[in-house]
């Protein structure tokens, strides 16, 4: 990869100001038109002690948000290995978000190339990483995109809606009021789930 390709991506990120919609979109349209550069906004997302990871992880997320999730795909190793590595709160939350999404179209009824591309070593990456942001000091809406992608691939991993309702009922459901509601509506899913089976 050119590293003029990344000096220009961190001159666009740095150039970003501010999270409004507009902002993002604009550097999502350069990345985009310029597929090179995907790579590249990945693996900044990644440099976990620079600022600048947080405006990747913006955009990043913006992308497989309001443009397609397949765009992450091809870099599903990375950012599963990576993610319980973020440390700004400001990284963590865009790609709690991913993983959200990842976990629903992995779900979705109708056919995607989520299911073929996420694997085993993935889901477990992300569940382990979940777990460790719900113990861990996180704002609400890390809280609420983990409690909903946990319960999802709890679907078929067996331990982890006991362990998922353990932490929201000893814990989560104590935070505050929006995570208390989200909490409540997990267990709610949970509980239905168990009675269908």
């Amino acid at each position: 990869m050119p590293k003029t390709n990344q000096l220009y991506l961190l001159e666009q990120l740095n150039n970003l100001e501010t999270a409004k919609k507009e902002n993002r979109q604009r550097v999502a349209n350069i990345v985009l038109a310029q597929s090179f550069l995907l790579e590249e906004l990945v693996t900044i997302t990644f440099w976990i002690d620079e600022k600048v990871s947080i405006k990747a992880s913006w955009v990043l997320e913006w992308i497989c948000t309001h443009h397609n999730l397949e765009y992450i795909l091809p870099y599903l190793d990375e950012f599963t290995s990576k993610i319980s590595a973020l440390k700004f709160d400001s990284a963590i939350r865009p790609c709690a978000k991913i993983c959200e999404h990842l976990a629903t179209a992995y779900y979705a009824k109708t056919p995607n190339r989520t299911k073929e591309k996420l694997t085993k070593q993935h889901i477990d990456a992300i569940v382990e990483t979940g777990f460790d942001w719900l113990i861990t000091p996180q704002k609400i809406a890390v809280r609420a995109y983990t409690m909903n992608t946990l319960y999802l691939f709890g679907l078929e991993k067996d331990w982890v809606h006991p362990e998922l309702k353990h932490l929201i009922e000893t814990k989560i459901i104590h935070e505050s009021k929006g995570t208390k509601a989200r909490g409540k509506h997990v267990i709610n899913l949970i509980e239905k789930h168990l009675k269908s089976h």
